[in-house]
């Protein structure tokens, strides 16, 4: 991989150049199409995944998409879920619900992120757009002028801008020479969608707090649930039965939640990291290229989207002459993802406390939530609608 390096001018293929078809650079291309940027897509993959990790769309994120016209097809195609809790097995520690909420979407939409990128991606297409596939970046060049982008065919594409939204092993990152600060967390992830019956409701959100992790069971549309856990050591797949294994010792116990089927699953280990900067001259990153955390709250795929349209505002301002407006956009966006990685990062711990502590800290959590205002304040930070 080489590193960002100085190059002649040259004419320009594009305006904008984004790395990376998920979410974030889809909803990106599709804002500055949408605007009349010139702009192009390229994805490593030959074509959009069909399983995702990420299936929650918030209320805010909702709201924000309004413009692009993507946002009925998406609320026509989830499940809206109007309560999220905290619990200990069958305890109740934290009741947030939505319902109350100033919104058009009281709701969290329990949507998979493969069918997000497809409404998206459909989207940018009937406003003459693309994505070039397969196409890997191997190395970026830039000037006063712009970028020189290398891809692997030995072909170059020139862009006034490139972005980087190519997820948590950036190659635009990377050849930015921008740092990615943070660390991980020891225990690794099993990610799995299922068909339950039993003791798990169709129409909320659930962390479950256990002494052996967490685990989030949350309803997907087609009578399916997303199951996510924290274990010290995951297998590559895991099965029905291991997936089972996690429900028993860590679900709801008075009525048991029993697999019917196993969709899909995966394991996975996560990070904390926050880019030290948005901006490297004419690169700029945006998603999961510049903050990574815990699915806890399940806001990842939210921040991306809120990131790419607040930068295709900012990205329109620079192409008409206002280059601070690229500064701006780190300056206003990277606090934001501060405050998540904070907020997903104290949900994983309280979620993994010792055993020896397990009894205060329900005892806190329950006391705490008793306050209006303290819920009130979770509904706000975990839809979204606090960062309008």
């Amino acid at each position: 991989m080489e590193p960002l390096r100085i190059v002649a001018p040259d004419t320009f293929d594009t305006d904008v150049l984004i790395v990376g078809a998920g979410p974030t650079g889809l909803t990106l291309a599709t804002a500055l199409v949408a605007g009349g940027v010139r702009t192009t897509v390229i994805d490593r993959l030959a074509e959009g995944v069909n399983t995702s990790r990420a299936a929650v769309v918030h209320a805010r994120t909702l709201e924000v998409l309004e413009p692009l016209a993507v946002t009925p097809t998406l609320v026509a195609r989830g499940l809206a879920a109007q309560r999220f809790t905290i619990r200990d097995r069958d305890r109740v520690l934290v009741p947030i619900g939505f319902d109350r909420l100033p919104t058009r979407y009281p709701y969290t939409l329990m949507i998979s992120q493969a069918v997000t990128e497809q409404v998206l991606l459909q989207r940018l297409t009937e406003l003459g757009g693309r994505v070039l596939r397969p196409r890997v970046l191997h190395g970026l060049f830039q000037d006063p002028r712009g970028v020189t982008a290398r891809l692997d065919d030995g072909g170059q594409l020139r862009a006034r801008y490139v972005v980087g939204a190519d997820g948590m092993h950036s190659t635009v990152r990377t050849c930015a020479g921008i740092p990615f600060s943070g660390g991980s967390y020891g225990e690794s992830f099993v990610l799995a969608d299922v068909r339950l019956e039993g003791g798990v409701p169709h129409d909320e959100v659930i962390l479950y707090f256990s002494p052996a992790g967490m685990v989030v069971v949350a309803p997907l549309p087609d009578g399916q649930h997303r199951v996510v856990a924290t274990v010290d050591e995951a297998p590559e797949q895991p099965d029905a039965a291991y997936v089972q294994a996690l429900l028993d010792a860590r679900g709801p116990a008075r009525r048991r939640a029993t697999v019917q089927a196993l969709v899909w699953s995966s394991r996975f280990r996560l990070h904390h990291r926050v880019a030290d900067s948005y901006r490297a001259g004419r690169v700029l990153l945006a998603g999961d290229a510049a903050h990574v955390h815990s699915p806890a709250g399940g806001q990842g795929m939210n921040v991306g989207i809120l990131d790419a349209l607040a930068l295709a505002t900012a990205l329109q301002r620079a192409l008409a002459g206002d280059a601070d407006a690229l500064d701006a956009y780190g300056a206003a966006r990277r606090p934001v993802a501060q405050r998540v990685v904070g907020l997903a990062d104290r949900l994983t711990r309280l979620a993994t406390v010792p055993a020896g502590l397990r009894g205060l800290r329900n005892l806190l959590l329950a006391t705490v939530a008793r306050f209006p205002a303290v819920r009130r304040n979770l509904a706000w930070q975990l839809s979204g609608l606090v960062y309008r």
